[in-house]
């Protein structure tokens, strides 16, 4: 068979295999969604809105740099959650929920944009304290700049900063795809939904995962590899996981997890000031003040009596 005959007739058995209409559906052709190019565009200027330097040269006029940056990210981002918002009750199905479609989609997507605008400053004052988290816990850090400039936990905060804003707003598909793209870049994964606190730093960030129902505090610190993630979770009689329930831990204020730690469950609360050693698999809630250890393959919890700094545990 020469190759035109068989693109023919691999042609022919890929025909079936897709199905055309409006539905969410595993079969169904990504036609219409949001530019996956585009997203991550909005994203960079944003970046450079947040951080202003890190990809372009000092403006002339601070104002009108600002007010470009910000034209064209809200031009992008409206463009692209126009084409998202649809997936809004396209998917209801699955979620046992009847979400109402929506009859003017650009205004809806232009309002989506004002609420995300008017939010920027909150997240600006959260990434400077995000700045000096990393700065004052890290002695390798020499500067701010070096932070600002060269830290994939920062990455990851700022991107996973702008992506919740979006998710908080119930805008589809779009924080998910900067997550994820964040994630590609930087090795960190967190979900858009987790709730996270000021002064918020990953060191060295590598392989940390946070899900999407994490409520994390303020001034937490994280090591490379740490997983805050979910038991098994519930399905409903369609063996399909039940959505929007409490599934990952809750890790209170001035919480450090040292490397390669697991911590899991939608009940598991880390009290404030509680230390986690490295290589601890933790299933179950701690006091305030606690230092989480593994000795001989169990874990053992205990009240700190002096702190802990630095990562000699």
């Amino acid at each position: 068979m020469n190759t035109i005959k068989q693109i023919e007739k691999t042609a022919k058995e890929l025909m079936p295999l897709y199905t055309a209409g409006d539905a969410d559906l595993p079969d169904r052709p990504l036609w219409e969604h949001p530019e996956l190019d585009q997203v991550i565009e909005a994203l960079r200027l944003l970046f450079d809105v947040l951080f202003p330097g890190r990809h372009i040269p000092e403006p002339a006029d601070f104002k009108t740099f600002f007010i470009n940056q910000l034209e064209n990210a809200a031009e992008t981002l409206q463009q692209e959650i126009e084409k998202a918002l649809p997936f809004r009750w396209m998917g209801a199905a699955d979620l046992h929920e009847k979400r109402p479609e929506i009859d003017n989609l650009y205004l809806v997507s232009t309002e989506i944009v004002n609420r995300f605008l008017d939010a920027l400053p909150a997240i600006r004052t959260l990434l400077i304290e995000d700045v000096k988290a990393a700065y004052n816990g890290d002695p390798a850090a020499l500067s701010y700049a070096e932070v600002k400039l060269a830290y994939p936990g920062l990455v990851a905060i700022t991107s996973h900063r702008i992506a919740h804003e979006l998710y908080k707003l119930e805008v589809p598909l779009i924080p998910r795809i900067m997550s994820e793209y964040t994630h590609s870049l930087t090795g960190i994964d967190i979900h858009p939904g987790a709730t996270i606190g000021e002064g918020f730093f990953i060191d060295h960030g590598t392989g940390v995962v946070i899900g999407e129902t994490c409520h994390i505090g303020n001034h937490v610190k994280l090591y490379q590899g740490v997983t805050l993630g979910a038991k098994s979770f519930p399905l409903d009689e369609h063996g399909r996981p039940i959505k929007h329930i409490q599934r990952h831990p809750t890790v209170e204020d001035d919480v450090i997890v040292y490397a390669n730690s697991t911590i899991l469950g939608g009940d598991t609360v880390i009290g404030h000031g509680t230390v986690v050693a490295g290589n601890v698999f933790l299933m179950q809630s701690t006091p305030a003040g606690s230092l989480v250890t593994r000795i001989d393959g169990g874990v053992t919890i205990k009240t700190r009596e002096t702190p802990i700094c630095g990562a000699g545990i």
